[in-house]
């Protein structure tokens, strides 16, 4: 057994040669890793996968964060490491060179969807609506180059009303964090004509000042787990949470979107990127085992038969991309065609 296993993974190794059937005597399920907000997704189809392949077996899929899956997937090819990272953002440059330092030179990129970062509130708390600018001034450390001493909303704009900034939020490891600074941090921040022209004369510097979140208890970090964030908000109604959409839509009874930009985060907004939380959602397939793990290319196809506005996964919480957008991601989950890294910035 041990040689069956050697051997599936030094098939793996070699791109080229991804192993055959050897990699079934590996690890005869699908592992995929990544982000808490694709998890409810890639979960359905793990589920209904062996119901339409009856001779695989179910997927393994964890929940560990968009940044802690990369880390995971990219660090080998073969039967200890996962086949399908889930993302809330697109990979980065930086994760995508550790991929190649570590032999995994052919990936699979694939936009399952959309999804809005929704700002939600308890429906026992006052009715809020924000712009990014409010929301930069209420939780970077040092809005446009200055410590941040505001303590309520009221501080933030004389508008809004005199509530504690208390605000849960995703980690550093989540795609959610990523997506959340560079949506509305970042915008709200370049609404200050010296750090829009700080983005051209020192990088670096624009994003952390623009990007960076205080850490004096005014932003809470609360894990992966967006559904405890929802927990969070009802047992503190003057609070704020940032999550995924289809967390905001599994729970409207207990929670209600915050208006962003004048904009409510619905289905209808997220789809046509009127609101200004809406991107894209990934998933990830190691090329190299394709081949060696048994189902893995129609783990793929039943992803994207899924993700129609008529599939199932609508029902839990998918917004369905633009139709030349699923037209051109079901060719490459057709022909499992490897991405260009000359497209990653």
């Amino acid at each position: 057994m041990i040689g069956i296993a050697a051997l599936a993974l030094a098939g793996c190794q070699n791109q080229g040669d991804t192993g055959g059937d050897a990699g079934g005597a590996a690890r005869d399920q699908i592992r995929a890793v990544g982000s808490s907000t694709v998890y409810p997704f890639t979960t359905a189809v793990a589920e209904q996968f062996p119901r339409k392949f009856p001779s695989f077996k179910a997927p393994i899929v964890e929940s560990t964060g968009t940044g802690a899956g990369l880390k995971q997937f990219c660090e080998g090819v073969g039967a200890q490491f996962p086949d399908v990272a889930n993302a809330s953002r697109r990979i980065k440059k930086s994760e995508l060179e550790d991929c190649t330092k570590n032999g995994v030179t052919e990936i699979v990129e694939i936009q399952v969807g959309i999804d809005g970062i929704a700002l939600g509130e308890s429906k026992a708390g006052a009715e809020m609506a924000l712009t990014e600018e409010d929301i930069y001034k209420a939780l970077a450390a040092n809005p446009y180059g200055k410590p941040n001493t505001a303590k309520t909303w009221k501080d933030v704009n004389p508008a809004l009303p005199a509530i504690a900034i208390k605000v849960f939020g995703p980690p550093p490891t989540s795609g959610t964090r990523d997506a959340f600074a560079e949506l509305i941090l970042d915008k709200g921040c370049n609404a200050n004509a010296e750090m829009k022209a700080l983005k051209d004369s020192d990088k670096d510097k624009h994003k952390e000042l623009c990007t960076k979140v205080r850490e004096d208890g005014a932003y809470v970090e609360s894990g992966e787990n967006d559904n405890l964030i929802v927990q969070k908000l009802v047992a503190n109604p003057d609070a704020l949470g940032i999550f995924g959409y289809s967390f905001l839509e599994e729970n409207l009874d207990k929670v209600r979107g915050v208006k962003l930009q004048g904009v409510e985060p619905t289905y209808e907004t997220i789809a046509s990127y009127e609101y200004p939380g809406a991107r894209p959602l990934y998933i990830y397939v190691k090329s190299a085992h394709l081949k060696a793990i048994p189902g893995l290319k129609e783990f793929v196809g039943e992803y994207a038969s899924a993700w129609n506005p008529d599939g199932y996964l609508k029902r839990r919480g998918l917004i369905s991309a633009p139709d030349d957008v699923r037209a051109k991601n079901l060719e490459i989950a057709t022909k499992l065609t490897p991405m260009d890294p000359a497209s990653v910035n």
